[in-house]
């Protein structure tokens, strides 16, 4: 079975850092895009990072300079480092693969379960 496995998450006090990984049961090679997004109590689900098969990234306006998204294509895993960590962080953060084949089944889209970030101030 396809899956998306996050981790890492928790409780951290307001300038800390955390850094989440996603586990794919998958070879990650030939998916064009990964990344994070998350939804917070009320909020639609927005894009935190992505990263693209070809090495460019691309990040919210809200994180930028302070989360990194990398991915190792050997471990089939993909990392957020969030640093600098505020109280508008805390969410629910979610794991995203997009546009990938698995097992002759062209996948559109695939999410993992979501782990709990809060921030405390």
């Amino acid at each position: 079975q396809v899956q998306l496995v996050e981790s890492g998450g928790g409780l951290v006090q307001a300038g800390g850092s955390l850094r989440l990984s996603c586990a794919a049961s998958l070879n990650i090679n030939n998916i064009i895009q990964m990344g994070w997004y998350r939804q917070a109590p009320g909020k639609q689900r927005e894009l935190v990072a992505i990263t693209i098969s070809s090495g460019s990234t691309r990040y919210a306006d809200s994180v930028k300079g302070r989360f990194t998204v990398s991915r190792d294509n050997a471990q089939n895993r993909v990392y957020l480092q969030m640093n600098s960590l505020e109280p508008e962080d805390t969410a629910i953060y979610y794991c995203n693969a997009q546009s990938f084949w698995y097992e002759s089944t062209w996948m559109e889209e695939l999410w993992g379960q979501g782990t709990q970030v809060t921030v405390s101030s």
